[in-house]
């Protein structure tokens, strides 16, 4: 009897920790949410993280915070995400570099990108592209190549260095068409197209986000897109793959949260940032800041792409010689 008295308590114990369990979670938000980010305000992610953050506080009822902690080749706010309460109070809002390419960068890191994060929804894609000054004689990626293979080592392409993702697109584009550019290293991006518009490098490998504006303001000249296809909006400019086949090397954004975040958690801000993506005024809202709203249709779809991305770069570090320091 006593025995059966024991058991009896224990189940009722469960339940009742299952329901609450259950009801924190149907009870979700109860508080705001964060979205840790690796790059300062003002900056591409972050312009996109505040344009969704203010429309998903309306859908959840509950303020969503934005957490800036830029540096460190987005390792500082990689693992401030990773150590954070797998609560549904946090989430990353991540990019390339800190869920793949730093794992071919950094020997050590002080936080796991597989292991470390829960797949949440693909927020979008942000295509680079090569760029000369407006009255540059370059006319096209063909010219370009062209005239790098005349003359070896004269012809410089400006980009933020080796082991950042513009340095690398430009080494790989270097390798794939067989020219032989002078890859000059910047401290940041804004430098390297400053010394373009001066006349001190030939051209630059850049986000299409950060150099649109100049673009149409007639001082820059796109010669093509690092996407896989033509970019919406410009329409005329050729993607890098119609001279390069399967070339696509685009930066994107995506919403993670610490491992053990409650299933039923990740599911539900999902359906919201994909109901959100789906909205015409949001996705062109977007587009305006660079990135193309490209949504996928499970948290399950979000972590296959991003173990497809795994495999891809490793085979781009190993063809280029990108060796983690």
């Amino acid at each position: 009897m006593q025995r059966r008295h024991l058991m009896h308590a224990a189940a009722a114990a469960l339940a009742s920790s299952v329901g609450v369990t259950a009801h924190s979670q149907s009870a979700w938000p109860d508080r705001p949410v964060k979205f840790i980010l690796s790059q300062p305000p003002g900056s591409g992610p972050d312009n996109v993280a505040r344009l969704l953050s203010e429309r998903l506080a309306k859908a959840l009822g509950q303020a969503v915070v934005i957490e800036n902690k830029p540096g460190g080749q987005n390792v500082i706010g990689a693992q401030a995400a990773a150590r954070s309460a797998p609560d549904g109070s946090n989430f990353y809002f991540a990019t390339t570099a800190a869920l793949v390419t730093n794992r071919h960068l950094f020997k050590t890191m002080p936080y796991d990108p597989q292991k470390d994060f829960a797949a949440v929804a693909f927020i979008a894609k942000s295509p680079f592209a090569v760029l000369v000054r407006a009255d540059s004689p370059i006319g096209s990626m063909q010219d370009l190549v062209a005239r790098s293979k005349a003359n070896p080592g004269k012809l410089s392409v400006a980009n933020e260095g080796p082991r950042t993702f513009g340095g690398i697109i430009a080494r790989l584009i270097n390798a794939r068409t067989r020219m032989e550019a002078n890859l000059v290293a910047y401290a940041s991006v804004g430098v390297a197209v400053q010394d373009v518009l001066g006349g001190h490098s030939d051209a630059v490998v850049a986000d299409l986000a950060s150099t649109a504006q100049l673009v149409k303001q007639g001082r820059l000249r796109l010669l093509a897109v690092t996407s896989g296809k033509r970019v919406a909006g410009w329409d005329s400019v050729p993607a890098l793959s119609e001279m390069i086949p399967q070339f696509e090397m685009v930066g994107w954004f995506t919403l993670v949260a610490p491992t053990g975040t409650p299933a039923a958690i990740v599911q539900r801000m999902h359906r919201e940032v994909n109901a959100l993506l789906a909205d015409a005024e949001v996705a062109q809202r977007m587009l305006t800041i660079g990135p193309i709203a490209e949504p996928l249709s499970s948290p399950e779809a979000v972590e296959a792409f991003l173990k497809q991305e795994h495999e891809r770069w490793a085979e781009v570090a190993k063809e280029i010689g990108l060796l983690p320091e």
